[in-house]
């Protein structure tokens, strides 16, 4: 699947295009911004674009109002078509939000109950009890997202629901020609809606992808052939930053290898989680660690591991976002692109990757692993990638059996010499073409 090679782009519209934070009914073409971010999301080497939440909302995109209609604060169906249209005439592909789990108290059918009560004909969409109350005092309580009330959970074990989202999918699939979905809080998402919704996608593009968040736990519960092609892979995205924080590139090397690794209880052989150092949810990296010169570290072993990398839009230059400030810091209105040393750098590590079938696809092996350094092997048939990777401050001399003796890094072009073994420089990576 096409997914399997990819390099995602996140963008959270309402954030990145400057919308006001409450829903306030004027329509505003700000989506139309997003075709001024092409070239830069083509210079970085990334080939696909999530979109966060795009769809009616109460607020943050999360609380939907209504699936077949545009956030006036983004635009209209013109406008996220103009922008979906430039983004495939650009040879990228378009994943968006799907939010079904929930939705917001301004969903039209909760409206109906909230005016109606128990005749509502819709009252059987949500979890509800009337001999209860809710705290906005609706006069009957139900059942919200983790016990957030301003998200109301949906019944999807009503066919009417179900079937409404589906309408909605393929509305998508016929507007926008969108080619996958990422599912908000699919570890939430019943099994057997899962498997319903891959059959139904794959009816409509044969290589729709869905693509899971998911935080903890044994991934191949949502990540399967009757579920998600791919999930969100938290457990490494923790281990990127924290090994380097605590300078125990063990953690994260332990995870790999759980993950990964050649041995018959490792859980995720020859499937590709979609990986990232920060997203819309969570602290940007540039801000989550603590030496500065660990960015490129961090960013080279996106780039080497198994899986698909993504990229927070402007941590593409190191903006940074702390979560404690709330989530309107980690998704911030930014006018244009721009460019660092750092965005060359995640290029170089997008090409490399792309030209390499060992990077793409290859198993993983640990050839040399300390507290501060990590090498490891991608092997796809004849194709041997070597992958080091240094967190110290200082230079560093590895040892140990390459199995060859020269090679190219893919990331420079510059050759290497394996004998006497193999000199890392201050915070570095390289990915070494073995013969």
């Amino acid at each position: 699947m096409w997914f399997e090679e990819a390099v995602v782009y996140q963008i959270y519209p309402l954030g990145l295009c400057g919308a006001p934070p409450e829903n306030d009914g004027m329509t505003v073409p700000r989506l139309r911004k997003l075709t001024g971010w092409i070239e830069q999301i083509k210079s970085i080497g990334a080939d696909t674009v999530l979109l966060n939440p795009v769809f009616d909302s109460d607020r943050h995109g999360y609380d939907t109002r209504d699936y077949f209609t545009v956030d006036c604060r983004l635009g209209a169906e013109e406008d996220l078509k103009a922008v979906c249209d430039a983004l495939h005439a650009a040879g990228l592909r378009v994943l968006l939000d799907g939010v079904f789990h929930h939705v917001g108290r301004g969903f039209w059918a909760f409206r109906d109950v909230r005016e109606k009560g128990w005749d509502s004909p819709y009252r059987d969409w949500f979890y509800l009890n009337f001999d209860g109350n809710s705290p906005y005092n609706d006069g009957f309580w139900y059942e919200g997202w983790e016990g957030h009330y301003e998200l109301v959970k949906l019944n999807l074990q009503n066919g009417a629901v179900v079937d409404h989202q589906f309408a909605a999918i393929r509305s998508w699939v016929e507007r926008f020609d969108i080619d996958g979905l990422r599912l908000d809080v699919a570890y939430s998402l019943p099994p057997e809606y899962l498997a319903a919704l891959r059959r139904f996608t794959g009816g409509l593009k044969a290589d729709f992808v869905l693509v899971g968040e998911t935080l903890h736990g044994d991934y191949n519960r949502w990540m399967n052939d009757q579920a998600c092609h791919s999930v969100t892979n938290y457990e490494c995205y923790k281990g990127l930053w924290s090994s380097l924080n605590s300078m125990n590139l063990f953690e994260i090397g332990h995870s790999l290898q759980r993950q990964f690794g050649g041995e018959s209880w490792c859980l995720y052989r020859g499937r590709h989680l979609m990986n990232f150092l920060d997203n819309h949810d969570v602290e940007r990296i540039a801000s989550m660690l603590q030496n500065p010169a660990h960015l490129p570290v961090a960013y080279g072993l996106l780039f080497a591991m198994p899986g698909v990398p993504t990229v927070y839009y402007g941590s593409e230059w190191g903006i940074e976002g702390r979560k404690a400030d709330g989530d309107a810091a980690l998704r911030p209105a930014i006018e244009r692109p721009e460019r660092s040393g750092l965005t060359d750098w995640i290029a170089a590590l997008a090409a490399a990757r792309r030209g390499s079938r060992a990077l793409l696809y290859g198993d993983f092996r640990i050839l040399h692993m300390t507290n501060r350094q990590l090498i490891f092997e991608r092997r796809a048939g004849e194709e041997r990638v070597i992958a080091a990777f240094n967190a110290d401050g200082d230079a560093y001399t590895a040892h140990f059996d390459a199995q060859g003796g020269r090679a190219v890094d893919l990331i420079t072009g510059r050759p290497h010499d394996f004998g006497g073994g193999s000199e890392l420089a201050p915070c570095s990576a390289y990915y070494w073409r073995v013969g």
